[in-house]
């Protein structure tokens, strides 16, 4: 065995030109199969231990503007190797992203592709300097697979924040299904999960070392797995006999309208989409005539009328469907006008009560670029000139002022989170506020209409369980299309729905744990050390 995967480390070393190029896009795209909803987690041991191996292909030589030729310079070098492996794993993994320019498909699809292959094409230089640093400051061995781990890592943190920050399908994410291992993320976070699985993943390259003894390769592989093996272990002990504890006198429903955004804003639908709303929202509670619901939540800009201050029409409907002592959480598109009488547009979250229609609310500041702002407006608006076929003659919304917490009757403080804000680690819970105010659980409205029956809803929700492990508080999601849920503060799902159904869930509020993660504090002590 171990002589046949000497030969498969040589085949592998020698590769070049288009065969070394095709064979490192294809093991980035099949590496998209450990993360939701396929989890077939043993497909990332292949492909990292494949990029390894063309990465000890790649040669070093010196004087390398001069002697090296253009094919082992670009084709065959350490960077291209790691950038079509990034082709293929971003391709495949923001694929979903494609489908929201079928929303209107007349206007937008010849877009699709471009949108695809030119963010995969963008994210993939991640992924080329993480094989590039990696191999100029490291040779083959176990030093080669510590540093290819840790600057790995390093560039998932640096995606997290530079050109606004995408931080999805982190590798720490692949143990999403695994409540016992993602209770390692309680204490370093998915990026410290992230390091662990890289360094266990590529350390089953060194098997392929001819030069080092069988029992050797063993011992190097079995350190770092054994090392899994503990963190796994540690989450068993963390929820052995933990119960979900539930805060007393909630009852929480999650509507979930399934409203698809080809309908969405259409003038003549708004109506229908209110009126779906507000049935859900009066069904006969699940729980009997025992207890009916004490607070509604509603998903992203769920209220289908711009909203022009506290006298909007639709704010007076929808605040008699608000329970009594209790409140509605919705979110809402929402008009403002500047000192100087501009418009401005925020993406919110609303809270109201029967007495009072903006009892407290929340902006969205972390935006989607060119989804809710367009960077560099002026510029690209020259380039497209025919506005028919412009994505650029939208609005951008306003940003926010930041993370706040959100208080609504009846029920403990919030941490609001809008769409993809949940993603960002260690950036979902204000850290400038003392303990006895900090939130007691996070609240993500969302509306993942715009990615159809695609990856994309399950791996956004992937990242949501992670903050509820990370801060220790339980998730509410709730998704206009899907998929809604509560995450209690373990990452355990108390109860989700399926993706593209109507449908609401009445379900309790989780308490938070007692006390804070590690992971929480040491996010803490960062914040007041950069402040």
């Amino acid at each position: 065995m171990f002589f046949s995967i000497e030969r498969l480390y040589t085949f592998f070393i020698e590769l070049r030109g288009f065969k070394r190029g095709s064979l490192a896009i294809f093991l980035g795209l099949i590496s998209v199969a450990a993360f939701p909803p396929i989890h077939f987690v043993p497909i990332v041991i292949i492909s990292f231990v494949g990029l390894i191996w063309l990465l000890d292909g790649s040669k070093k030589k010196k004087n390398f503007n001069r002697q090296q030729s253009a094919e082992d310079c670009f084709i065959n070098g350490s960077f291209l190797v790691g950038y079509n492996f990034g082709l293929g794993f971003f391709s495949a993994g923001f694929y979903w992203i494609g489908f929201s320019f079928l929303v209107d498909a007349e206007k937008f699809s010849w877009m699709m592709p471009f949108a695809i292959l030119g963010l995969s094409a963008c994210f993939a230089t991640y992924i080329g300097l993480v094989t590039f640093i990696t191999f100029y400051l490291s040779n083959r061995g176990i030093g080669r697979i510590i540093i290819f781990s840790i600057v790995w890592v390093v560039f998932e943190w640096i995606r997290g924040f530079l050109f606004t920050g995408f931080p999805w399908n982190l590798l720490g994410t692949i143990w999403v299904n695994s409540n016992n291992m993602i209770q390692f993320a309680s204490f370093f976070g998915v990026l410290g999960l992230s390091l662990m699985t890289a360094l266990t993943l590529s350390s089953f390259a060194i098997m392929g070392y001819k030069n080092k003894p069988i029992i050797w390769r063993l011992k190097a592989v079995g350190a770092p797995v054994s090392l899994m093996v503990l963190a796994w272990i540690g989450g068993v002990y963390k929820l052995s006999g933990v119960d979900t504890d539930f805060v007393g006198g909630v009852l929480l429903r999650l509507v979930q309208p399934n409203i698809q955004q080809s309908e969405k804003w259409k003038p003549e639908k708004r109506l229908n989409h209110l009126n779906n709303l507000l049935e859900l929202t009066n069904s006969p509670s699940v729980q009997g005539d025992t207890m009916k619901p004490t607070h509604i939540i509603w998903p992203e800009t769920a209220i289908p009328f711009s909203l022009r201050g506290s006298l909007s029409p639709a704010l007076e409907i929808i605040s008699k469907a608000a329970p009594k002592n209790g409140a509605l959480f919705s979110g809402a598109l929402e008009i403002t006008n500047n000192q100087f009488g501009e418009k401005k547009f925020w993406n919110t979250l609303k809270v109201i009560t029967p007495e009072n229609k903006n009892f407290d609310s929340y902006k969205k500041f972390h935006l989607v670029p060119f989804g809710e702002f367009i960077p560099f407006r002026e510029q690209l608006e020259t380039l497209l000139i025919d506005n028919k076929y412009s994505a650029l003659a939208r609005i951008d919304f306003s940003r926010g002022s930041g993370l706040k917490v959100l208080n609504a009757p009846g029920i403990p403080p919030a941490s609001p989170l809008i769409c993809y804000e949940i993603i960002f680690t260690g950036n979902v819970v204000p850290a400038n506020v003392d303990e006895q105010n900090r939130p007691e659980w996070l609240l993500n409205i969302t509306n993942d209409a715009w990615f159809g029956l695609s990856m994309g809803p399950y791996q956004h929700l992937a990242a949501a369980k992670f903050r509820a492990v990370e801060e220790g508080l339980p998730l509410v999601r709730v998704a206009n299309t899907g998929i809604s849920a509560l995450i209690d503060p373990y990452g355990r799902t108390i109860v989700q729905t399926r993706l593209n159904e109507r449908n609401f869930i009445d379900v309790g509020l989780p308490k938070a744990i007692m006390g804070r993660t590690f992971f929480s504090k040491t996010q803490a002590l960062f914040y007041r050390f950069l402040h």
